[in-house]
């Protein structure tokens, strides 16, 4: 199986189309996480009940975030996926997060993406045109997934698409 952390960032040179790659597809009452020494998904934690990933969560190859892992993403498309799929996106914002667990601070941003072959959302050219309502219920779930950790979670603001492709390069290896 591929080392799903050594893939390219991006998907072309000449584009801002990044590779993700799916750990947990939406739908999932539980997190995955790649594995690189098993080189398997394993599970990371089961969710509150009545939670589930409303779009495919996943991490952005070869690059590495604050918190020491790849740089999260959230997959913004209604199509099924799986565990490992890489799907070439297109960057459409960043939520800035900062996270507190047992008094340590660590950024811990989310950037969203759409995948480049992805119908029913091409027009989502920029995460901060999503309606007031969908920016509260993911702000809630996000809260949600942490919650049973005693984890805390600041937003510090919603960011577009071009401080999304900075903050993806600002993070590659």
């Amino acid at each position: 199986m591929a080392n799903f952390l050594k893939l390219p960032t991006w998907a072309d040179a000449d584009t801002d189309l990044a590779n993700c790659v799916v750990e947990t597809p939406r739908g999932s009452t539980c997190k995955l996480d790649w594995d690189p020494k098993l080189k398997v998904f394993t599970l990371a934690k089961p969710l509150m009940a009545g939670l589930t990933y409303p779009y495919d969560w996943g991490f952005i190859p070869s690059t590495k975030a604050e918190d020491g892992d790849p740089v999260d993403v959230l997959i913004i498309h209604e199509s099924r996926t799986y565990p490992g799929v890489v799907l070439r996106c297109r960057p459409v914002g960043v939520l800035e997060v900062l996270q507190r667990t047992k008094g340590k601070e660590e950024r811990n941003d989310r950037v969203f993406a759409v995948p480049d072959r992805s119908p029913h959302e091409t027009d989502l050219k920029d995460i901060r045109k999503l309606p007031a309502r969908a920016v509260e219920e993911l702000e809630n779930f996000f809260r949600a997934t942490v919650a049973l950790e005693k984890k805390e979670l600041e937003f510090l603001g919603w960011h577009g698409p071009g401080h999304a492709i900075k903050t993806i390069k600002q993070h590659s290896k």
